[in-house]
């Protein structure tokens, strides 16, 4: 087993939205120790998100603004956040944005920004993370997949958004097994219904009564829940486990 360094950074794409599950694990890897690299739209935000990351837990936190479906600006991020902070030793894949299009009036312009953000964008992520991983000889990379891929949507989101995240399924077991022998792990995670406003905003409490009778637990999910299965697939003793998607989803699809 590969040691992991006393200081540790964790990049995390789409950090900043409030209610987010990215929001959510940077917070809850911060008070683990982890030093904190902050990846979103805004750059502005991500810079004033590190800073409360930083004054609140007492880690190093830097933020990068980024396009994550343009690999120049994710590459142009990833460098600036590895030139500020300790070695990058894990790469949460959180960005993401939602498709409620009914396939048939699904154009050009939505399948490419849904494929380009969702699995374009992870790609590109890995892809530069992997290189000062590799060369290190150690890392973790989780991908957030979704129940949408496996189920075929059933969801809010619908084809594009399914399609993109079965494909993220696709290269965490592809980039798993090339990039084992570097000491990098890759894992997904597949939620389930999420308290997120991804799923179309704050969900009411009849929609979320309504959530909740496919499950086998009594609530649908927190952003935390995703933290915390996010903060096990990249700690040192997950080391491993590569290759595997872990539902986190309340119990909707079993495999």
């Amino acid at each position: 087993m590969t040691a992991f360094p006393l200081e540790r950074t964790a990049i995390v794409t789409g950090a900043v939205s409030e209610r987010g599950i990215g929001r959510a694990t940077i917070n809850y890897l911060a008070a683990q120790g982890w030093n904190i690299g902050v990846i979103d739209l805004d750059d502005a935000r991500c810079r004033a998100t590190a800073k409360d990351i930083a004054a609140s837990y007492g880690v190093q936190a830097a933020g990068a603004g980024a396009d994550v479906s343009d690999e120049a600006s994710v590459r142009a991020a990833i460098d600036e956040l590895e030139a500020a902070l300790p070695q990058i030793v894990a790469l949460a894949n959180v960005a993401g944005v939602s498709s409620p299009v009914p396939y048939l009036e699904v154009d050009a312009a939505e399948w490419d920004r849904v494929l380009g953000i969702n699995l374009n964008g992870v790609h590109y992520a890995t892809r530069r993370a992997a290189e000062s991983m590799a060369r290190d000889g150690v890392g973790r990379i989780v991908n957030i997949s979704s129940v949408s891929a496996q189920r075929g949507g059933g969801t809010f989101s619908k084809t594009p958004y399914s399609a993109a995240k079965a494909g993220v399924i696709g290269l965490t077991r592809a980039t798993a097994r090339e990039l084992g022998e570097f000491n990098i792990t890759v894992n997904a995670i597949s939620p389930g219904p999420i308290d997120t406003d991804i799923m179309g905003g704050t969900l009411s409490e009849e929609r979320k009564e309504e959530l909740t009778r496919d499950l086998v637990v009594n609530r649908i999910g927190s952003p935390r829940d995703i933290a915390a299965a996010i903060a096990f697939l990249i700690s040192e003793d997950a080391g491993y486990i590569s290759g595997q998607t872990l539902n986190v989803d309340g119990g909707l699809y079993m495999h």
